[in-house]
C-alpha cells in the first residue's frame, strides 16, 4: 500500500536562537487548531547563527556578556533586552533563564538533531535541546548533556557516539546551511509551507495558522486524482484476458 503523501514544513533553525523555540510554539499552537494537521510533515534543519563561539567559551559562556560584545551594546542593555525576550517567551508557555543560559557551539548538538532526523525524532530532539539549553542551563555540546538528551527522546546509548563520529551527520548539516543560503534565508527561525509560502521569525500565531490554511489548500488541489469518465469498448486487461 502506498504511503499517504503528506505536505512538508520545513524550519531552519538553531537551538541557541530564542526565537526559533518561541516560533516552534506559535507554530504549534496553529497546527493543534489546523484541520487538516494528519496531512503535515514538519522537517527540521539545521541552521548555527554563529559558527564561531567556542565550545568552551569560559568567561564568553555569558550571554549577557555575549551579547553586548556581539552588539556593541552595554550589559545593562543587553539585560534588558534578555529581559524582553523572556517576556514574550513567557506568553507562549516558555520559562527562559538567561542568567545560566551557556552560550557554546550548537554543531555537535546539530549532529545529534541529523541523527535524530533519520528516526522520526527530529522534532522531539529540536524540543529537548531548546529546554536543556534555554530552561535548564545545560552545555549542549557537552557529551553527558548530548548523552542524557539523546535517551530522553528515545535514542540508545551510543546515539551520540555514533552522531558524532559519522561524517554524515556533519555533512547534513553542512546542506542545510547550504541550502539556506541558497533559498535566502537571512534570519532564524524560517518555514518553509510545501516550498511555496514562508514565515521568517517567531510571527504570530495568526501568521501560521493562515500560511498553513492557504499552503495546504493548494497543496491539496494538487492531490486529487484525476477522475475520468470512459467509454467501455473492446479491450485487453491486465490479466490477458480480451473481449
Amino acid at each position: 500500500m502506498q504511503a499517504q503523501q503528506k505536505m512538508k514544513v520545513e524550519v531552519w533553525s538553531d537551538i541557541m536562537c530564542p526565537f526559533c523555540y518561541i516560533g516552534k510554539r506559535h507554530y504549534e499552537a496553529a497546527l493543534e487548531q489546523f484541520a487538516h494537521k494528519d496531512d503535515i510533515e514538519l522537517v527540521w534543519k539545521s541552521f548555527q547563527l554563529d559558527p564561531t563561539t567556542e565550545e568552551d567559551a569560559g568567561d564568553k559562556a555569558n550571554v549577557y556578556a555575549y551579547l553586548a560584545e556581539r552588539k556593541g551594546l552595554s550589559l545593562a542593555e543587553s539585560e534588558k533586552m534578555h529581559a524582553q525576550v523572556a517576556q514574550m517567551a513567557q506568553q507562549a508557555g516558555l520559562d527562559y533563564d538567561f542568567d545560566h543560559t551557556y552560550m557554546t557551539n550548537s554543531f555537535k548538538a546539530h549532529r545529534l538533531i541529523q541523527l535524530a532526523k533519520t528516526k522520526g525524532l527530529d522534532d522531539a530532539a529540536e524540543e529537548a535541546l531548546f529546554k536543556a539549553y534555554f530552561t535548564e542551563g545545560k552545555n549542549v555540546s557537552d557529551m553527558e548533556a548530548l548523552s542524557s538528551i539523546a535517551l530522553s527522546i528515545g535514542l540508545d546509548a551510543g546515539a551520540v557516539a555514533l552522531a558524532l563520529s559519522e561524517d554524515q551527520y556533519a555533512e547534513a548539516v553542512t546542506q542545510d546551511v547550504l541550502e539556506a543560503q541558497q533559498i535566502g534565508v537571512q534570519g532564524v527561525p524560517f518555514f518553509v509551507f510545501d516550498r511555496k509560502y514562508a514565515i521568517s521569525g517567531a510571527q504570530p500565531v495568526p501568521a501560521f495558522t493562515q500560511t498553513l490554511e492557504q499552503a495546504h489548500q493548494e497543496w491539496s488541489s494538487k492531490q486529487q486524482a484525476t477522475v475520468l469518465q470512459v467509454q467501455q469498448g473492446p479491450s485487453c486487461d491486465i490479466d490477458g484476458n480480451c473481449d
